[in-house]
């Protein structure tokens, strides 16, 4: 058990998440995680319960010892380095607050690992999908959905979660659409004539009505979709076109990132649409796109 002065910090600290970072409810709640399993792990490690006194005289070796154990355990280095993040977050929020040195916290150098690229489909296969998608479901109304579903998510970038959370207020669809995404950000996305037209014979079909504030995406019995279900129909189209397992409704969004790049689209254009907060994270598409010039040089090149 961790001592009530820093649960009481951990919550605060969580609540400054929320409430001034914007922090996303589920980002809240794996940072909290995270940060209660390295101070429990203190707690066991040194016989007793730290307070926040305890936690300013930590060194490098308490550090080294935590991650051996999370490691030991068969935390992957991906999601120990996340984990470090989170407690060095909370420790800077900390040292801040009370005026202690975080030092042997914040030098902490976290595992090495891969970072994983992003897999998009080809040009040709993402024009398949969306022609596919729609002869999953013999239920006329329904294949709208879905091809209105995923038009979106390649033809704007959109997240699974963000399509499915748009709600009557955005229709008709105009030129652009606002997008909430991670953290409560705000974009303005561009909206392409085949996802307007997508959209507006979805709505023409719907048998529900879809006013504002209501949910734009629709079940069979009326209820807001789940993303499960686009998900099955992109299982079945993929396996009806042949494509690898890597075919998600998120690879869609993949795959809009990087035919941009490889269409000369600007990085920094390209990370406003998406929506992420650091230039880094679009920076993955660079290497995909290299990757592809790489195969088709070996490919085509008569002396490669």
């Amino acid at each position: 058990m961790i001592s009530p002065a820093l649960a009481d910090a951990l919550t605060r600290w969580t609540d400054h998440l929320r409430a001034v970072d914007g922090a996303a409810a589920a980002t809240v709640i794996a940072y909290r995680r995270d940060v209660q399993g390295f101070l429990t792990f203190l707690t066991e490690h040194h016989g007793e319960s730290l307070g926040p006194a305890p936690l300013a005289r930590l060194t490098i070796s308490d550090m080294r010892a935590w991650m051996a154990h999370e490691r030991g355990r068969g935390v992957a280095a991906r999601s120990l380095a996340r984990a470090l993040s989170s407690v060095k977050g909370f420790a800077g929020w900390m040292a801040e607050r009370d005026g202690f040195d975080a030092t042997a916290i914040l030098a902490a150098r976290a595992p090495k690992y891969r970072r994983k690229l992003p897999r998009p489909l080809a040009v040709d296969a993402a024009k398949s999908v969306i022609d596919t998608v729609e002869l999953q479901s013999q239920e006329p109304w329904i294949a709208a959905r879905d091809v209105a579903v995923v038009t979106l998510l390649y033809g704007c970038g959109l997240r699974i979660s963000e399509a499915l959370g748009l709600t009557g207020d955005v229709l008709p669809l105009g030129d652009s659409l606002r997008i909430r995404g991670k953290g409560g950000k705000e974009r303005m996305v561009p909206v392409l004539d085949a996802a307007r037209k997508a959209v507006a014979h979805y709505v023409a079909l719907c048998p529900f009505d879809l006013p504002p504030g209501e949910a734009v995406f629709r079940g069979q019995r009326g209820g807001p979709l789940n993303p499960r279900m686009i998900a099955r129909a992109m299982e079945r189209t993929r396996l009806q076109l042949g494509l690898p397992a890597s075919a998600t409704p998120h690879a869609l969004r993949h795959s809009f990132a990087t035919h941009l790049l490889g269409a000369g689209g600007d990085l920094r254009a390209i990370q406003e649409l998406l929506g992420h907060a650091s230039l880094s994270t679009t920076q993955a598409y660079t290497a995909v796109d290299t990757a592809r010039l790489m195969e088709i040089y070996r490919n085509a090149h008569p002396r490669a």
